[in-house]
């Protein structure tokens, strides 16, 4: 899979460099570019944003350096991209979201700042590829730096190969619309607090029962609205 990023803060996503993502790309099974959204501002001060029609406090993204940005991406891409902007007035990421992107050959996510990028860049780029506008959830980040980088984790973990264990991806929180069972480890009796029996009894469907009960009732309490219909 390809991605790229655009951004005023290139920086921000030398993590991708660590960690599970940064064996992904050392192995070729991400192509991850970032790229500098001021390079395609040619003032001498390389300004990406104005104040806003209309009136209103902030600062407003500017459609041409995002236009050039998108330009440079789409006149290289070898599939149809896939443009996601972060944004809290866009539909909430779930890992539904994350297991259907993963399945894309070239995702391109779009960081914006201030108050928000000129709507015309999104209309614009649905001329180039699909345009997804996607929230983390009902609360404001300063820019989408953040979220970018909460969702190519998400998504980049899901494209094989790039978690040893596949089977682990299975099990996990909202897989199957359910909340994950808890985990234990040895040893089996620590500071007073005592590993569930269950677990130590060897018996497979005792087990699989329980962290289904488990997986249901963690749900029910922490979130009903999971188990709504």
């Amino acid at each position: 899979m390809r991605i790229d990023v655009v951004t005023i803060f290139p920086p921000f996503f030398d993590v991708l460099e660590v960690s599970l993502l940064g064996k992904a790309r050392g192995s070729g099974l991400l192509d991850v570019r970032v790229h500098d959204l001021r390079s395609h501002a040619h003032d001498r001060h390389r300004t990406v944003d104005d104040t806003p029609y209309g009136g209103g406090a902030g600062m407003v993204m500017k459609p041409e350096p995002w236009g050039a940005a998108l330009d440079e991406i789409a006149a290289d891409a070898t599939a149809a991209p896939v443009f996601v902007f972060p944004s809290p007035a866009g539909e909430v990421f779930t890992q539904a979201t994350a297991r259907a992107l993963s399945t894309e050959q070239h995702l391109v996510f779009g960081c914006g700042r201030y108050e928000g990028i000129d709507e015309r860049v999104f209309d614009y780029a649905s001329t180039l590829g699909q345009v997804r506008l996607l929230s983390l959830g009902d609360y404001v980040l300063n820019g989408g730096e953040v979220a970018s980088m909460a969702m190519i984790e998400a998504i980049g973990r899901l494209i094989p190969g790039v978690v040893g264990n596949p089977e682990s991806l299975v099990e996990e929180s909202h897989e199957a619309g359910l909340l994950e069972y808890p985990s234990y480890t040895k040893p089996a009796s620590w500071r007073g607090r005592d590993v569930p029996d269950v677990l130590l009894s060897g018996h497979h469907g005792r087990v699989a029962q329980w962290r289904h009960d488990q997986q249901v009732e963690r749900t029910r309490t922490r979130r009903p609205d999971l188990l709504d219909g």
